[in-house]
């Protein structure tokens, strides 16, 4: 069993959202009855995992960093996310995912994972040819993020794309061409971005897949961006857009 640990709130309530059996043991500080802390010891109930409490400075050596917020767990990483189900069905909100058509780089990858958590993606969906696989240099990369975003690796992209759209989520390809840009295109549905890698973009037909094409708008002299970069920036548009929504109701 290869163990790892991970902490802060939105890793762990993630792992035990998703995949609750690869929690292995969950600590917290002591100190903190807040709602949010409560909230995550009642879903860690329902999981039937146990809660262990420790002060501040035990919980900062475990975490091997104060950046923890009072939360921490060692998981089992050799159990990850088996398919795209399993993560749509645990969902309360509209399903957010980043689809990655040819990405090779384990550098981009590792980027592109560590984006995606931290905007809230849902998960991360690649074919399992010309894609790099979850290794050493992704991990360092993504800072934290490989063990925890579900990233699920499937053998027909285009056929997952068609499951997509059945389950009435919507398929948004990035392009120079698109006949929107990304601050005039609404983003607060169900919504599955797919970038292609730097330079080939995407595979003719998964962009044949897409319900839309959008464009990011280029105000200096470059003409395209590295993939992670772009992923970055259509991401954190659609969390925006989302955060608004929410906050409007």
């Amino acid at each position: 069993m290869q163990k790892k640990t991970i902490f802060g709130f939105h890793a762990v309530k993630s792992r035990l959202s998703r995949l609750p059996d690869s929690v292995l043991e969950l600590y917290v500080n002591a100190s903190r009855n807040d709602p949010r802390m409560r909230e995550l010891v009642d879903l860690a109930g329902k999981q039937g995992r146990k809660v262990h409490s420790l002060d501040t400075d035990r919980l900062t050596a475990l975490a091997g960093s104060p950046r923890h917020q009072g939360v921490a767990a060692v998981i089992d990483i050799g159990k990850s996310f088996l398919a795209l189900e399993d993560v749509l069905e645990t969902l309360d909100e509209p399903p957010f995912l980043l689809v990655l058509d040819g990405i090779t780089d384990p550098h981009n990858l590792g980027a592109c994972l560590r984006v995606a958590d931290a905007m809230g993606v849902h998960a991360v969906i690649a074919p399992k040819d010309k894609s790099a696989p979850i290794n050493a240099t992704v991990s360092k990369v993504a800072c934290g993020a490989a063990e925890i975003m579900p990233y699920i690796m499937v053998t027909n992209l285009a056929r997952t794309l068609r499951e997509m759209k059945d389950a009435g989520i919507w398929i948004v390809g990035t392009d120079a061409d698109g006949s929107s840009d990304l601050y005039h295109f609404e983003q607060t549905g169900p919504l599955a971005w797919v970038l292609g890698a730097e330079g080939h973009g995407m595979r003719r037909l998964t962009r044949e897949h897409c319900d839309a094409l959008v464009s990011i708008p280029m105000y200096g002299t470059v003409e395209s961006l590295n993939v992670s970069v772009a992923t970055g920036i259509v991401l954190a548009e659609s969390r925006r857009q989302r955060q608004m929504l929410a906050e409007r109701k």
